[in-house]
């Protein structure tokens, strides 16, 4: 019900911007977050987006260089990727919780109710 796409393979200090899909269902009234999970590693949460817009949140390894942006339509949330590197390859997930409060957004991925397939990243040194 949600896909993940636009990952590929990009070198070092370049810029990729993911979108999440959705079939289905209806997402508007859904947090919505984006995760990651390198390889070897667990599942991380990378940033998201409260229900009602204003809730912002990232994780502190890509604060200033991801943005979750929005463009106030019906589509999902999608992730402004800048100055990646190689501690940024991993697949990436999109989800929704759709038991957030409005104002909220959870960084713990069992919140999250719906996944979609990933979209890998890969970034040469």
């Amino acid at each position: 019900q949600l896909q993940a796409s636009g990952g590929g393979l990009v070198q070092t200090g370049a810029s990729l911007r993911l979108s999440c899909a959705a079939s289905g269902r209806t997402f508007s009234r859904y947090a919505i977050a984006w995760f990651r999970q390198p390889p070897g590693k667990e599942r991380e949460f990378v940033g998201g987006i409260s229900k009602s817009g204003r809730k912002i949140a990232y994780a502190d390894s890509v604060k200033g260089r991801f943005t979750v942006w929005t463009d106030n339509t019906d589509n999902l949330p999608s992730l402004q990727m800048n100055s990646l590197g190689p501690e940024d390859t991993a697949a990436y997930y999109c989800a929704a919780d759709s038991r957030s409060r409005w104002d909220s957004v959870s960084s713990r991925s069992s919140d999250y109710d719906f996944w979609g397939q990933g979209t890998l990243v890969t970034v040469s040194s």
